[in-house]
């Protein structure tokens, strides 16, 4: 192997369970980097006898947790005040979503972090509203783990069950990673389509409110003119 996929190999080799537990942490700070390569080759390796099975699983969960640790303190440094601030500066961006935004996660935050260690890509940067919100540091590490934890184990036993044809995943992750993408960047842009409607129409109505206000007015001054 080559590439990314060839310095994960390389890394496991070297160092085993904790190399594999090092290039998921590499992945969490870089997505484009292989989890859906790294996963089932931990698993393949171990159904070889090179790797421990258990070993593989937690050191992969380890590197998931730390890198989530990182993005989270990301947002957290960034902090809710300084991401308001920017977002206000932003075309197409309303304060009162950024409210409505705030609020859903407050809410749901705890499903966002869970689901979203299984979504690939958006599994690393989920972590930085967590940190923008100060979310509880035990909660985020709970679910964070026990996301990862799912997500590591279902690739890394698909790998030790389907042995040297292992790389059969990554044809149906792929799939999966790119409807992930497609949907994200169709709601990019009904976002944006949306909203320059919307400003559109509120642009238009201040208009007309404007013209009606200075036909109010110039009424009345004809109302109370002495000619």
């Amino acid at each position: 192997m080559t590439g990314l996929a060839g310095w994960a190999v390389d890394l496991m080799e070297t160092m085993g369970a904790v190399g594999a537990g090092l290039a998921i942490f590499a992945e969490n700070l870089f997505p484009p980097l292989p989890s859906e390569i790294i996963l089932p080759l931990a698993g393949f390796t171990a159904s070889r006898g090179d790797m421990n099975l258990l070993a593989a699983i937690v050191w992969t969960t380890v590197g998931s947790l730390v890198g989530a640790i990182f993005w989270y303190a990301v947002g957290a440094a960034i902090g809710r005040d300084r991401t308001r601030a920017i977002m206000a500066k932003l075309p197409l961006v309303k304060m009162s979503d950024v409210d409505k935004t705030e609020d859903w996660f407050a809410k749901h935050g705890v499903k966002t972090i869970f689901f979203g260690r299984m979504i690939p890509i958006f599994r690393s940067f989920i972590s930085i509203p967590a940190g923008v919100e100060r979310m509880s540091l035990p909660v985020f590490l709970a679910f964070t783990a026990l996301g990862s934890l799912i997500w590591n184990t279902v690739f890394i036993m698909l790998g030790y069950q389907l042995g040297e044809s292992w790389e059969t995943v990554e044809e149906y992750t792929d799939l999966f990673q790119y409807a992930v993408i497609v949907a994200v960047v169709v709601a990019v842009v009904a976002f944006v389509v949306l909203r320059i409607r919307q400003n559109r129409r509120d642009r238009q109505e201040r208009l007309e409110s404007g013209r009606e206000r200075a036909r109010h007015r110039a009424g009345r001054h004809r109302d109370h003119d002495p000619r």
